[in-house]
């Protein structure tokens, strides 16, 4: 019997489940499953904003992740990463509003995060503000807190492609400094479904900024290769700095500034794309 190469090693298995069953948590949930299907096939439009398809993925993925089993991996830990544990024993939240940042001197990054802010529609926090119980919730406001920063600080610009390189600089920097890359993954899992959106839209929808899109993977890949943990760096004492120093105290390399506000404008359809 001629089996086509990539058909073999196929191993039907039976069940008597009248419904699908998989060894993944996240191919079971029906819920992932369409909204997975929308955010990789889908064309831009006005009916439905890139941040609002993120908003629905956190209430879903809410519903797949054991907490319990996460907080014992991030104890687990920081038994042996001191650098994890003195970051999580340190608990610096901020509490900033946007107009603190006005008393930075131009090209601070203090006061390139106040000019961006205050020049777009922007809110300085992503995620609703609440006292963190878990050391999960921490992480996660925390990274809420720095995800702006982290543009700056790594490259991306404040537009559709430029989400890229922060994405990808989390996603490679991360496992660097987490030795249990099961739990690495988890503090991810939001980084990968998110830059998926891109990726996948890009190449098949708008294929003019498809290399834009695959630069801002390289540089973010390349910041988060090079740098130290930045994500477990206190930003705040370097808002005051120009913004290379402000790289070079964080420990932030590789890091390259380019314009991509014309691509993504043009990925989400509101610009034509003008050659360079």
């Amino acid at each position: 019997m001629n089996v086509p190469y990539l058909a073999r090693g196929v191993m039907p298995v039976s069940t008597d489940s009248s419904v699908l069953v998989s060894s993944s948590k996240y191919l079971n949930n029906p819920r992932l499953r369409d909204w997975l299907a929308m955010i990789l096939l889908r064309k831009n439009g006005k009916d439905l904003p890139p941040p609002a398809e993120m908003h629905e993925f956190l209430q879903i993925l809410s519903e797949l992740r054991d907490f319990d089993a996460i907080e014992e991996q991030i104890t687990a830990e920081r038994k042996v990463n001191p650098q994890l544990d003195a970051w999580f024993n340190a608990g610096h939240i901020s509490r900033y509003k946007i107009e603190d940042f006005a008393q930075y001197a131009p090209g601070s990054l203090g006061r390139i995060f106040y000019d961006q802010m205050t020049g777009g529609s922007y809110d300085i926090q992503i995620v609703p503000w609440s006292e963190p119980k878990t050391q999960l919730e921490f992480f996660n406001l925390r990274s809420g807190q720095t995800h702006d920063f982290e543009h700056i600080l790594t490259g991306g610009g404040f537009n559709f492609m430029g989400e890229l390189v922060p994405y990808w600089y989390r996603l490679t920097n991360v496992p660097r400094f987490i030795k249990d890359q099961h739990l690495a993954s988890e503090l991810n899992v939001i980084n990968i479904f998110g830059s998926l959106r891109y990726q996948t839209r890009t190449a098949l929808h708008y294929p003019e900024v498809w290399p834009v899109c695959t630069d801002c993977i390289q540089r973010g890949i390349a910041v988060g290769k090079q740098s130290d943990a930045l994500f477990l760096a206190k930003i705040e004492d370097a808002f005051h700095l120009p913004l290379e120093e402000a790289r070079a105290f964080l420990g932030v390399r590789g890091a390259v500034d380019v314009d991509t506000d014309n691509a993504g404008a043009f990925w989400a359809e509101r610009e034509a794309l003008v050659e360079a």
